[in-house]
């Protein structure tokens, strides 16, 4: 079997020679990166390949499409794919394809060849190299058909380095430790769901439950001690030889949005257990004690409050939230007791700063940063602050057609107007990022001009001093706006959080296991808000962002990841975990 040893020492033409099956039918990619060597991991050899692709003229690059088999299509059928691409096929049973499966894909291979000018490329082994089935193949075909040439062209791009990843873990005999196995368990997870259709585990339902005792269960085979505490986090205990050690806190959320994906939050907390299992099994124990917290909810789907696991960690929770009710009047504290929970021992949850070293959050990054970057992990520098508030809009209903332009009080104008003042104030300044993601014109009528509209606003930044100033300058916006339209405006806040810096030296030994890995380091924001927010409130936290595929979509079932992905984050935060972290 070949070996990264023997590819950094034979000469150019073994080098080239032993990668030819890579790309397909592109030996000049394998050329270009023999410059490179050595390469101090298989990560480095494939972002030296894929730095070559990156390099490349766009005519090089559109070459390489090129080269690239129709899925199921003539030279499929009539057996002329290199064998790379026949295992690839076969893997998903596109050779087996069904008549009408067979003339779909022929179709969409003649639109698809007609609206970009290249074969569509998919890596038909899929996100854990065991094979998509002929349906995903065909869905993700169908969608793709509707992108812009240059995002296609990306994304084929994407996939060509995705199927060269699991053709050279193939060559070189890689067998992933932890990616594999943290797949697997966010499927089971998946598969637990409030709804039929799609994944929605909302909090201290039947699925919210099942879910939490999953991985207790998960934890204790790990060889942690595990139990699930008064408000529901998950909370696994990996002890150190030392009693009175300090704790490191690791973790992130199980709840999910509704119809979201397998991956938001649950990343962070299977990846950690994957790694203890696997110091458990060496008889490895850390200088400090780990925890493991998997955080009961964070997405505020049922109840309408956020961070209520960690909240609850750091001794901020507030006992006046039992009493939000859900959409079916019944109150959290009715939830919690009915699912098993005394409300009243959450207060006792509480950790002491100064039992603890940190807490460190791996998560996916929920955005296109570092899927355009080709980079499977990066840094997190701090998470954006959010501002975040409710407008309601009165003018007056009228009639649609006897009422002159000029004399309207049109709620949804004012709110058209306000839209693009969002957008206007928060351009081109940095991290700062506007969106109005909720619009709405109650009872409204076609030949009927709004009397009222309803808004969302939700304000971010990695600056509180940019997000404030930019929050004040668009509430006297709206008021202006509302003036001069002659409509009554209310205004709700919602939600106010402070930005939370990530700790430089945390920061830093996540950069350098990331280096040792082979890979560069790459620091990024983090827009979204996490656990780790809430964290900041007692400890120094620190982030390791995750490569999120289809361009970056989350809470959404399109989200996605890879096992090789989740490969390198456990790489990286168990190299994390074995450079014990000094107390502050």
């Amino acid at each position: 079997m070949t070996t990264l040893s023997d590819l950094n020492t034979c000469d150019p033409g073994a080098f080239v020679a032993a990668l030819r099956g890579i790309y397909e039918h592109s030996p000049w990619i394998a050329e270009r990166a023999a410059g490179m060597r050595p390469f101090a991991s298989v990560a480095a050899l494939k972002q030296a390949l894929q730095a070559a692709v990156t390099q490349a003229s766009e005519n090089e690059q559109l070459a390489l499409l090129r080269a690239h088999p129709e899925l199921a299509g003539k030279a499929a059928i009539a057996g002329e794919l290199t064998a790379e691409s026949t295992g690839e096929q076969a893997a998903s049973g596109l050779n087996l394809c069904s008549p009408e499966e067979y003339a779909v894909l022929h179709e969409l291979n003649a639109q698809y060849i007609e609206k970009f000018g290249f074969p569509f490329i998919l890596a038909v082994k899929g996100p854990t190299g065991r094979g998509l089935t002929r349906a995903a193949i065909i869905a993700t075909f169908s969608r793709r058909l509707k992108n812009a040439r240059a995002t296609e062209m990306a994304e084929c791009l994407r996939q060509v380095h995705r199927i060269a990843e699991i053709r050279l873990n193939e060559l070189l005999g890689v067998q992933l430790r932890f990616g594999p196995q943290v797949m697997a368990w966010a499927e089971e997870l998946g598969a637990i769901s409030d709804s039929e259709d799609g994944l929605t585990c909302a909090y201290m339902t039947p699925g919210h439950q099942r879910t939490a005792s999953q991985l207790r269960d998960w934890m204790r085979e790990a060889g942690m001690e595990a139990h699930i505490d008064a408000i529901g986090n998950v909370v696994g205990r990996y002890a150190a030889s030392r009693p009175d050690a300090q704790t490191l806190l690791t973790g992130s959320h199980y709840d999910t949005v509704r119809n979201g994906g397998k991956y938001d939050g649950r990343l962070g907390i299977l990846l950690p257990i994957a790694l203890v299992r696997h110091l458990h099994e060496r008889g490895e124990r850390l200088p400090f004690h780990l925890e493991v917290i998997g955080f009961a909810e964070e997405e505020g789907v049922r109840f309408r409050s956020t961070f209520l696991g960690s909240s609850a960690i750091t001794g901020r929770f507030d006992p006046a939230l039992l009493e939000q009710r859900d959409s079916e009047d019944i109150s959290m504290r009715d939830a919690l007791v009915a699912a098993g929970h005394d409300p009243a021992a959450i207060k006792t949850i509480a950790r002491d700063p100064a039992s603890l070293l940190g807490f460190v959050e791996v998560h996916i990054e929920q955005g296109p940063v570092l899927l355009e970057r080709g980079l499977p992990v990066g840094v997190v520098t701090a998470i954006a602050g959010s501002s975040r508030y409710l407008v309601e809009l009165s003018g007056v209903a009228s009639h649609a057609g006897t009422t002159p332009m000029g004399m309207r009080r049109d709620a949804a104008a004012a709110a058209a107007e306000i839209v693009l003042l969002v957008e206007q104030r928060c351009s081109g300044r940095g991290s700062l990022v506007g969106t109005v993601g909720q619009l709405e014109v109650p009872s409204g009528s076609v030949n009927v001009i709004p009397g009222q509209c309803r808004l969302s606003l939700d304000i971010r930044a990695a600056s509180d001093e940019e997000r404030l100033a930019a929050v004040d300058d668009i509430l006297a916006g709206i008021s202006a706006i509302c003036a001069r339209r002659g409509i009554e405006e209310k205004l709700w806040k919602l939600v106010e959080a402070d930005a939370a810096p990530c700790a430089p030296h945390l920061m830093d030994r996540l950069g350098a296991a990331i280096i040792a890995a082979g890979l560069p380091r790459f620091d990024l924001l983090s827009g979204a808000g996490h656990d780790a927010m809430e964290m900041a409130r007692i400890t120094e936290v620190a982030m390791l962002f995750t490569r999120c595929g289809n361009g970056g979509i989350s809470h959404n079932p399109l989200e996605t990841m890879t096992a090789d992905d989740a490969e390198i984050a456990g790489e990286v935060l168990l190299d994390f975990l074995r450079a014990p972290v000094p107390a502050a």
